[in-house]
């Protein structure tokens, strides 16, 4: 079960801070049996065109260091698919296939949800107590409940994350048959860049975990 593959993906990212985690996948052992795949069209369902490039590009350079051949859609289709103008499906396979890809790789962004949490303060007993010589308040008792209270009680507050959800599925080219699927979860994007590393990251530890794509070194 030493299948090779990479393709498509999303749009998102995150910055220091945040998190991406794969909250389900699923393989299609049977179809993945002893196959061993040497190339794939990477996609990225997304009319982002700046984190549809850059994330293509970051699966594609990933691909090529597992030794496979990556193509990646930006670069194959001249024009920008929208709402309005979706290809049919005979157009769609027959540049797919054109290319000569075993594999289709690709991730949408299905939800995005704003979360609103209560982030608490903390009470420092500590310094909120001890002879007042020790922190040079002279015995008054405004001097030290002055210079005491920021230290002694921090009040908590509220913070809103973001959430991103997306799906990545691997398909075979011939066939359409599903061979994979991985849902995951990015907290707070608020960098391009850094999304595009640790999402990349995410997804090809999951496939390797997963017996779908052989170790990167």
């Amino acid at each position: 079960m030493k299948s090779k593959l990479l393709l498509v993906i999303g749009l998102v990212m995150v910055a220091c801070g945040s998190n991406t985690k794969i909250t389900g996948a699923w393989t299609n052992k049977e179809k993945l049996e002893n196959k061993s795949f040497s190339s794939v069209f990477i996609a990225v369902l997304s009319s982002n065109t700046a984190a549809k490039t850059l994330l293509e590009d970051q699966l594609g350079y990933e691909a090529q260091q597992a030794g496979i051949k990556a193509i990646k859609s930006h670069n194959t289709f001249r024009t920008t698919f929208t709402k309005e103008s979706k290809p049919s499906k005979e157009e769609l396979l027959s540049v797919i296939r054109g290319t000569n890809s075993e594999t289709i790789f690709t991730v949408v962004l299905k939800d995005q949800q704003s979360e609103t949490r209560y982030v608490p303060g903390t009470t420092n007993y500590a310094m909120g107590y001890a002879p007042l010589g020790y922190y040079g308040y002279y015995g008054s008792f405004w001097g030290y409940y002055n210079n005491i209270y920021p230290y002694a009680y921090d009040p908590g507050y509220y913070t809103t994350d973001k959430v991103y959800y997306l799906e990545s599925n691997l398909y075979d080219a011939n066939t359409e048959e599903l061979l994979w699927s991985a849902q995951s979860k990015t907290y707070n994007p608020s960098d391009l860049d850094n999304f595009v590393e640790g999402y990349t990251s995410a997804i090809i530890k999951e496939l390797v975990k997963d017996g779908v794509l052989k170790s990167i070194k």
